[in-house]
């Protein structure tokens, strides 16, 4: 717990970062799950399995358009020897169910009708051209399990197998920046106003430019947010006071972070709901999102998630002090990752790079040629 004098914002310890994510592990809970339409769900987490409620599909069925025969009836055909069929075949459609008898689907140039008779040209193998009962899903399958998130693909899936309506874990997030008139803070609450969406939150933005003095404390009593997030303020600047407005109104786990760059960000409660504070600088704020605010987010959705990464070769060495972590961006060509900048991340390094890595505190850095775990930027 973090206590402060009643007008100084100062950082009295950095909390190494996994101690930080420990301390986001303790207090942060996942929110109440609601029922949603699945066409509503896209980049939920599912707080249940979405199962198919019947076999899929219900019985064989077409899987390309076609003459539905007796695999039999077509041993040992070819273009020059035709095998007479015992009757004319049904032409069926992709998804049509077979008829009686019929166990394959011959294509629609290898049946020749002539009269009243039909020929096939080609051999066709039992189950050939057939989709068979339960292929795609069998009753109570779970197509996308509690813990995941609802891709495009997903939506589609569900919808064709006869799922509209799916339970998900949507968390409220009270955004707030700490003082207005910053550009810069301007551009990273958009920023993380549109991160927060795409990873099936639902953003509650404050009132505009007009902040009123209060208006972390009324931020922080929000009743129709499950967590606030609080962007800038967290330094020992002039204006700067998010931290001290959480500790009067909660309680304040951490405030300064061994990462670079990121230091100064802070994390608490007020009641049950989570706080937490990103720097204002956008560097900063952007490499603290990076490491706490995505794990934090996710411990509110109950997202069960590993990051996509790629194995990429250093282009050249990074240096990092030990004892903190580092993120660092990387553009990545060719299997290769060239770092772009480290402790202060410019906007020319960010606006090139399309990947990051992170130097655990351990470590003092990478030689040149090192396997790093590079991860996307969001």
């Amino acid at each position: 717990m973090v206590a402060y004098p009643e007008v100084e914002q100062r950082i009295v310890k950095l909390t190494p970062l996994a101690e930080a994510l420990a301390a986001i592990d303790a207090v942060a809970r996942p929110v109440e799950p609601r029922e949603a339409d699945v066409s509503a769900a896209l980049a939920r987490v599912l707080a249940a399995d979405a199962k198919a409620p019947a076999m899929q599909p219900a019985s064989a069925v077409a899987l390309h358009d076609g003459w539905a025969v007796r695999s039999d009836e077509t041993i040992d055909a070819g273009s020059y020897a035709p095998a007479l069929l015992s009757a004319l075949p049904r032409r069926v459609d992709f998804g049509q169910p077979l008829p009686r008898g019929a166990d394959a689907v011959a294509p629609l140039d290898t049946v020749v009708l002539r009269g009243s008779q039909a020929e096939a040209l080609a051999t066709v193998a039992p189950g050939e051209g057939v989709l068979s009962a339960g292929r795609d899903a069998e009753a109570g399958f779970p197509l996308r399990a509690a813990g995941e998130r609802l891709r495009a693909v997903d939506l589609a899936l569900l919808s064709v197998a006869g799922i509209s309506r799916v339970a998900i874990r949507e968390p409220r997030i009270r955004l707030v920046r700490a003082h207005a008139g910053s550009a810069v803070i301007a551009a990273g609450y958009g920023w993380i106003a549109e991160i927060l969406a795409a990873a099936g939150a639902v953003v509650i933005p404050d009132a505009g430019d007009a902040v009123a003095p209060d208006h972390l404390t009324a931020a922080f009593h929000h009743e129709d947010s499950d967590a606030i997030l609080v962007l800038g303020g967290t330094g020992s600047g002039t204006p700067d006071a998010s931290v001290i407005a959480l500790a009067k109104a909660g309680r304040v786990a951490f405030h300064g972070v061994g990462l670079i760059p990121g230091e100064t960000a802070a994390f608490g409660a007020v009641g049950a709901r989570t706080v937490l504070l990103l720097p204002g600088r956008f560097d900063a704020g952007l490499a603290a999102w990076l490491t706490l605010g995505r794990h934090w987010l996710n411990k509110l959705s109950a997202a069960d998630e590993e990051d996509r990464i790629f194995m990429a070769q250093l282009a050249r060495k990074v240096t990092s002090p030990l004892g903190m972590a580092e993120v660092v961006p990387v553009r990545c060509r060719g299997g290769s990752a060239e770092p772009l900048a480290s402790g202060y991340l410019s906007y020319s390094a960010l606006a090139r790079a399309d990947g990051w890595i992170l130097v655990p505190p351990e470590s003092e850095g990478y030689p040149p040629s090192a396997q790093v775990a590079v991860r996307a930027l969001p």
